[in-house]
């Protein structure tokens, strides 16, 4: 499947399989597909936590108001934003770069973020949100359907995921073999009111 083709059949399905198990190699193969996702000065501050454990599941799903494709989902996923992965032995990022590119880029890696907490955050953000698409474009390539997700409570799935200091959730993706079809689509802008040019 091309890509255009996977953006056009790509719909947020919310009823999945339940009975259906992702293989290791799938599952290895959508993470390392969302890993070449673009970030800002390549410090890749997304974490990808996988929520497996059936128990779990069941907890984080009260926590999202019993939305069924947190637990019939093959996969789910929770994207979380290490906001301090800027500082965390950043020559790391570039060690395969040329010397003169890692002189330059590295010390200036902490003095873009560097006691900018509202900068961090905002990157992080779009950091996460990059590797959601990458993940769900992926998983229609792969014949799975997917739903985002912004729907549950962020302090009550921190609390349950043991998520550090310094790490902000961003969303789920829910990603099975659907088991209904998505609803048509609600309407979309016309392009003359989304898209400006130059100036609004």
């Amino acid at each position: 499947m091309d890509v255009s083709k996977a953006i056009e059949l790509r719909r947020s399905v919310k009823a999945f399989d339940p009975t259906h198990r992702m293989s290791d190699m799938e599952r290895e193969k959508l993470l390392s597909l969302a890993m070449l996702s673009p970030t800002a000065f390549n410090i890749q501050n997304w974490r990808f936590v996988l929520v497996q454990e059936p128990d779990l599941r069941q907890q984080v799903r009260a926590a999202s108001w019993g939305q069924a494709q947190v637990t019939g989902a093959s996969l789910l996923v929770v994207l979380v934003a290490d906001l301090k992965a800027w500082e965390k032995a950043p020559e790391r990022y570039w060690k395969n770069a040329p010397p003169a590119v890692q002189e330059y880029i590295v010390p200036a890696i902490g003095q873009y973020y560097a006691g900018r907490e509202q900068v961090q955050r905002d990157e992080a953000m779009r950091s996460c949100g990059i590797a959601a698409m990458s993940l769900m474009l992926a998983a229609k390539e792969m014949g799975y359907d997917s739903c985002p997700m912004d729907g549950f409570d962020f302090d009550a799935v921190g609390k349950l995921i043991h998520l550090p200091p310094n790490h902000a959730i961003t969303m789920f993706v829910a990603i099975g073999k659907g088991v209904t079809e998505a609803y048509p689509r609600g309407g979309q802008l016309p392009m003359s009111e989304v898209v400006v040019t130059d100036r609004f």
